[in-house]
């Protein structure tokens, strides 16, 4: 399951040179490994964390290279949804994209979501080529 926020301002085409980094935030290796895998396959560089605690502090010390945040929502520490709270309530990470990437698929948990902010959801499990489909999507409206 997918959404995206129509509603939200066009903005022009992802450009690589400007900010080149996406955060996936997951507390299972295998995910994150598997995610930066698929995502380097289109020359994207990735950071990684685990936990919502670890993603607020990455995103303070490299908002500004990060462009997009793939996002758990059940994980340790704070969950994605207190994470994504965060990132919309701060001027300095409105441009920053964060896709929710979770198992849940619950219409509670998407309407919380959109609700939130998030400008995406993926369930798991997912393709790879789905993914990356997805993500291009999503930097490029």
């Amino acid at each position: 399951m997918k959404f995206n926020i129509s509603n939200q301002k066009k903005v022009t085409r992802f450009d690589m040179t400007d900010k080149n980094s996406i955060l996936i935030c997951d507390d299972e290796p295998d995910i994150v490994s598997l995610v930066q895998k698929f995502l380097q396959l289109d020359n994207y560089k990735t950071l990684t964390c685990s936990n919502g605690k670890e993603a607020l502090k990455v995103l303070e010390e490299k908002y500004d290279e990060i462009v997009l945040i793939l996002l758990d929502v059940m994980m340790p520490a704070l969950s994605g949804f207190e994470v994504l709270r965060t990132i919309k309530s701060k001027d300095s990470y409105k441009n920053i994209k964060v896709i929710l990437f979770t198992v849940k698929s619950f219409k509670e948990d998407v309407e919380k979501g959109k609700e939130l902010g998030a400008d995406g959801y993926v369930t798991k499990p997912f393709s790879g080529n789905e993914l990356r489909s997805y993500v291009k999507e999503i930097l490029n409206n």
